[in-house]
C-alpha cells in the first residue's frame, strides 16, 4: 500500500473521515444526556462546546511531544478516545444514578474527550508527510476537508439514526468501536513498519482490549439506564420512547396516578391533568363554531378528549412532530384510559410533522378550514 502512495493518502483521509464522524457523535451525545438530566439545554451546549474547542487546543499543543512515532501515537490515542467516548454516556448516566456530581464528571469527560480529538489532526498530518513529502497547505487542506465531511456526517446521522435506533448509552458505545477499528486499523495496516513487533503486539491487544470493553459494557448499558431514569423520574418506569425529536418516558403503577415526561420536563401528572386542557380547550370551542378543530401538538390526547367533550364536533386533526407520543396514548392502558382513547375516535386524523412546518406548508381549499385552532 505504501507503494502507491495516492491511494495510501486516501486510506489515510478516510480515517481522518471517520474519527471526526466520530468525535463529533461523541460531542453531541454529551450534549443531548445533559440536556435529558438536567435541562437547560442552552447551558449545557454551551459548557460542552467551549470545554471541547478549549481542549481540543490543548490536544493539538501536547500532540508535538509524539510527533516522532505518530503512528504508534496515533493508534493509542484513538483506543484511549474509543474507550472514553464509548463509555461517556454511560459514566455520566452512573454519575447521575449513584454518585452524583453530575456537572464536574461531565466537564471531567468533555475536556478529556476533547484533548484526544484535538491530538488527531497534528499525528495525522505528521502521516501524511511521511507517505509523500508536500506543500504543508495542501496536506492541510485535504486533512482539513475530510475532518469537516465527517463531522457533517456524523452531525447528521446522530439525530437521524444513531440516537432514534439505538438511544445514548448504546449509539455512544457502537461509535466507540467504529473509532477503534478506524484508528487501530490504520496504523496496524499501513504503518505497521513504525512499532516494533513486541509494541504491534501490544497495540493488537490493547485495540481488542478496547472492543471487549466496550462490548461488556453493551450488556450492562440496559441496566445502567434504567437506573439511571430511576433516579431522575422516581416510580415505576412503564415506558421509555427514544426519537430524534425527544425522549417519552411514562412512569407509574400499573393502577395508579401517572406522570409522562418528554425530554425530562413534566408534561401530565395523574388524574387532575386535564384541568389545564380544561383551561386551554374549552374557551376557545365555546367562542363560536366548533364543528372542525386543528389540534397542534396534543399527541397524548388529553386536550383531543376535551375536544371530542363538545357535540358540535365533526372532525379533529392532530399534528404531532413525533408518532412515538400518539403511538404510547394509544398503545399504553393507563394512558389511553386517562386520555378516554381519544385518538382511537373515528372523527379524529392525525399527521406526523412539526406544526409551524406544516401550518407554513399547509395550502388550505375553502372547504378544509378550521374552526377552532388549538
Amino acid at each position: 500500500m505504501r507503494a502507491r502512495p495516492k491511494l495510501a493518502r486516501l486510506v489515510v483521509l478516510l480515517a481522518a473521515f471517520v474519527c471526526a464522524a466520530c468525535g463529533l457523535v461523541y460531542e453531541l451525545e454529551l450534549v443531548a444526556l445533559g440536556d435529558y438530566l438536567l435541562g437547560d439545554s442552552v447551558t449545557q451546549t454551551s459548557v460542552v462546546l467551549s470545554v471541547m474547542v478549549f481542549a481540543m487546543g490543548l490536544g493539538s499543543l501536547l500532540a508535538k511531544r509524539f510527533t516522532r512515532r505518530p503512528a504508534t501515537a496515533f493508534a493509542l490515542v484513538e483506543c484511549a478516545l474509543a474507550l472514553t467516548g464509548g463509555l461517556s454516556v454511560l459514566a455520566l448516566y452512573s454519575c447521575w444514578a449513584w454518585i452524583g456530581r453530575y456537572q464536574a464528571a461531565m466537564v471531567g469527560l468533555t475536556c478529556l474527550i476533547g484533548v484526544l480529538i484535538g491530538a488527531e489532526i497534528p499525528l495525522l498530518m505528521t502521516l501524511i508527510q511521511r507517505i509523500r513529502r508536500e506543500d504543508a497547505g495542501r496536506a492541510a487542506a485535504d486533512l482539513f476537508a475530510a475532518d469537516y465531511v465527517g463531522a457533517l456526517i456524523g452531525g447528521l446521522a446522530f439525530p437521524f439514526l444513531i440516537l432514534p435506533v439505538l438511544g445514548p448509552g448504546s449509539g455512544a458505545l457502537v461509535t466507540g468501536a467504529v473509532n477503534a477499528v478506524a484508528g487501530g486499523g490504520l496504523v496496524l495496516w499501513l504503518f505497521r513498519e513504525e512499532p516494533d513487533p513486541r509494541a504491534r503486539r501490544l497495540l493488537l491487544g490493547g485495540c481488542a482490549l478496547v472492543l471487549a470493553l466496550l462490548a461488556s459494557a453493551a450488556l450492562w448499558s440496559g441496566a445502567v439506564e434504567r437506573a439511571a431514569r430511576q433516579a431522575l423520574y422516581g416510580g415505576q418506569i412503564r415506558s421509555v420512547s427514544q426519537s430524534r425529536d425527544q425522549e417519552v418516558v411514562l412512569t407509574g403503577p400499573a393502577e395508579g396516578p401517572l406522570r409522562l415526561y418528554v425530554d425530562g420536563r413534566l408534561a401530565v401528572c395523574g388524574p387532575d391533568a386535564y384541568r389545564g386542557d380544561e383551561a386551554l380547550v374549552h374557551p376557545a370551542m365555546a367562542a363560536g363554531p366548533d364543528g372542525r378543530v386543528l389540534l397542534l401538538g396534543g399527541g397524548d390526547g388529553l386536550a383531543l378528549r376535551e375536544v371530542l367533550r363538545h357535540s358540535g364536533v365533526r372532525s379533529v386533526l392532530v399534528v404531532d412532530p413525533d408518532p412515538a407520543l400518539p403511538r404510547l396514548a394509544r398503545t399504553d392502558p393507563g394512558l389511553a384510559a386517562l386520555s378516554d382513547r381519544s385518538l382511537e375516535d373515528p372523527r379524529v386524523r392525525t399527521a406526523e410533522a412539526d406544526p409551524l412546518d406544516w401550518l407554513r406548508g399547509v395550502r388550505p381549499s375553502p372547504g378544509q378550514s378550521f374552526d377552532v385552532v388549538l
